[in-house]
């Protein structure tokens, strides 16, 4: 969807072969998705009931891959992107160093940890959202 290889037309004919048990998958997708890991983040936290904001532009930082609950930034890096590390690794740092600076947390997961490491992910996604809440709360 992202690289626009599909239209909505083609998005709905897929829909229709889908199981009707998973057609809601359809509705779930975005066509400003950045990639496959940032859709495979949003379902897992779906599945907890926790909901985010995709694609969200931050004054100085750019555009950030999530905000969850107004406060926490999720920033999902995969390989592409990431090509020239010690580039990438700077730009990340310095869009982290500008988020907190507006007072967002900011919570940085790479491909492995999102596939193979997923209780650590959710761990650290569910406790920042409670430093969240106890923060608001005072």
């Amino acid at each position: 969807m992202s690289k626009r290889l599909l239209n909505h037309r083609s998005l709905h004919e897929l829909g229709g072969r889908l199981p009707r048990m998973h057609r809601w998958l359809v509705g779930f997708a975005r066509w400003d998705a950045g990639s496959g890991l940032e859709s495979v983040l949003r379902l897992r936290l779906r599945a907890l009931g926790i909901s985010l904001v995709s694609q969200v532009e931050i004054p100085g930082a750019g555009r950030v891959d999530f905000v969850l609950a107004g406060l926490i930034v999720l920033e999902v890096d995969g390989i592409v992107g990431h090509a020239d590390l010690a580039s990438s690794r700077h730009k990340d740092l310095v869009r982290d160093a500008v988020a907190s600076t507006y007072g967002l947390e900011a919570l940085r997961f790479d491909y492995a940890m999102v596939v193979h490491d997923w209780p650590l992910v959710e761990a650290a996604i569910l406790a920042a959202l409670d430093r969240s809440r106890r923060r608001r709360s005072r």
